[in-house]
């Protein structure tokens, strides 16, 4: 088995038990892809039909409002992706999902992943113990947007994504804050010790 698949497996068995006769399950289901930087995993308006797990590179999460991106979140190495909203009903996404670095994906189609569930001894626990990871993250995030100032949000950032502040522009990073990019390069230069 690729390295590919051994990082999923790992990922996998950080929530499951796999046995030796399951891998060629998961690696069956699952097909590797490739986005190059700047490429799209997910538009608006398309429907999300894959989740995808982050071999190599980075993705973000937006919203356009009046032409204004709002990061909300991040893919690295070793993560799941998807817009589960979309991917669960099958109806047309209102987020994108863009690739901040050249990005290695596997992908599982929504029917495979059903297999999966079903045919992994723990599948049905897995995707319950990932729902339930996810759900708690998103509530932190709208918890942090609403209780935390900028430099407090910038600081979560940093303890969320302590490897991404040098990957992820900085007009990106202040979109995630919700300030501008001004703003945030006063933050970075006070905590430098320098005059702005």
């Amino acid at each position: 088995m690729n390295t590919d698949y051994t990082s999923l497996l790992q990922a996998i068995r950080h929530w499951v038990t796999v046995h030796s006769e399951e891998e060629s399950i998961i690696s069956a289901l699952f097909e590797r892809r490739h986005i190059a930087s700047d490429d799209f995993f997910l538009r608006a308006d398309d429907v999300c039909h894959y989740v995808g797990f982050v071999v190599d590179g980075l993705l973000r999460y937006y919203i356009l409002d009046d032409g204004i991106e709002h990061t909300y979140d991040f893919s690295p190495e070793r993560t799941f992706t998807c817009n589960y909203e979309s991917f669960l009903t099958q109806t047309p996404s209102t987020r994108f999902i863009q690739a901040i670095e050249d990005t290695t994906l596997l992908v599982i189609s929504y029917d495979n992943l059903q297999l999966l569930y079903a045919r992994l001894h723990e599948g049905q626990k897995f995707g319950r113990l990932v729902a339930e990871d996810l759900f708690v993250g998103m509530l932190q995030k709208l918890t942090s947007f609403y209780n935390e100032n900028a430099e407090e949000r910038y600081d979560t950032f940093l303890r969320s994504f302590p490897d991404l502040q040098e990957r992820v522009p900085q007009y990106v990073i202040a979109s995630y804050v919700g300030i501008k990019p001004q703003s945030l390069s006063r933050i970075r230069a006070q905590r430098a010790g320098k005059q702005y």
